[in-house]
């Protein structure tokens, strides 16, 4: 019996007091009728929504003042679990007193958020997150029948995250601007995958059109396209030739123009400012298949060729010209 009630405890843990009190006692719970509505002088907006996943539902009633826009009232009736029922208590909270345009901003974070006991505790256990979800949807429901549009018109992207709402289009963008190469970053920098994860790969509990796994393959390869075509441009730009001819088959007196071009643009101006500067002296292909590129340090920097600060400046002039031309070159300093 002990062993029972500590396993009661311990799911109970999960659930923040405001979300276990509003199971109890919904606030918001009822319906609003014709004549409610009209008395108030508002038009009553009835919109239902389900969750295929786990069988729950929700109704939501308003009553909008149609010169205002603004919905003085929001009540709720749940088919569901508990974690339902706190999730639309919240939500008709969320809704009374803003205009429909606000109310429609509303996202089942800003529920979730909103059923907090503290703002670092997540109110409901991860796999409960789709409850909130539903309380989003039904918004979208009401909204669409107030303003006489259909629901899609209020989802202009593909939605891979359910839970955070996280859009495909936000995911990729998150991935570039980060370079981004592991799930888990993509979870640490937008939230997707951190609650029911049914969209990390398949074989979650619900199945889904995209996945965190293919997205992160698929962005990592078309980062890697553009990579390989701004290597070709640089080419293109460097020396004036067809794309597609690689470095090593370039003439030395190319070569050499080509690697002037990028230190010109990237390395030089910053050797200037201290007041040194650099040339290539030469440019042989080595027995091991290497291209080795001779340089010297000249001014300020003349003293800096087999290490201390040039040791960095000798790194970052391989990196560049190994990504930008070819990965056979090797900088030999003289």
């Amino acid at each position: 019996m002990a062993k029972n009630n500590l396993i009661n405890q311990n799911i109970w843990a999960e659930y923040s007091k405001k979300v276990q009190d509003s199971m109890n006692n919904p606030r918001n719970m009822g319906e609003i009728t014709e004549e409610q509505a009209e008395a108030m002088g508002c038009k009553l907006i009835v919109a239902d929504f389900g969750a295929e996943a786990c069988g729950d539902a929700v109704r939501l009633y308003w009553a909008v003042d149609p010169n205002t826009d603004i919905i003085k009232e929001a009540k709720f009736k749940s088919f569901g679990c508990g974690t339902a029922i706190a999730s639309s208590d919240y939500m008709a909270e969320l809704c009374r007193g803003k205009r429909v345009e606000e109310a429609v901003k509303i996202t089942n974070l800003d529920v979730e958020r909103a059923m907090r006991d503290n703002p670092d505790t997540p109110a409901v256990p991860p796999q409960k997150m789709h409850c909130s979800v539903m309380a989003y949807d039904v918004i979208k429901r009401a909204a669409s029948q107030y303003m006489g549009v259909d629901p899609e018109h209020f989802e202009d992207q593909i939605i891979v995250c359910e839970c955070a709402r996280i859009s495909l289009g936000t995911i990729k963008e998150v991935i570039k601007l980060n370079d981004l190469k592991t799930v888990e970053q993509i979870t640490e920098y937008t939230k997707a995958g951190a609650f029911c994860k049914s969209c990390i790969k398949p074989g979650g509990h619900e199945k889904r059109e995209y996945y965190l796994v293919d997205i992160l393959a698929e962005t990592r390869a078309e980062m890697e396209a553009e990579r390989m075509k701004a290597v070709a441009d640089a080419k293109v730009g460097a020396f004036g030739l067809e794309s597609d001819l690689a470095f090593e088959e370039l003439t030395v007196i190319k070569q050499l123009k080509a690697i002037e071009a990028l230190i010109d643009e990237n390395i030089r101006p910053m050797l200037q400012m201290d007041g040194g500067d650099m040339e290539v002296i030469d440019i042989q292909k080595a027995d091991d298949g290497k291209i080795d590129v001779y340089i010297r340090y000249m001014g300020a920097c003349s003293g800096c060729s087999h290490g201390g600060a040039g040791g960095g400046t000798l790194i970052a002039i391989e990196n560049m010209l190994t990504t930008t031309l070819s990965p056979n070159i090797r900088i030999m300093p003289v």
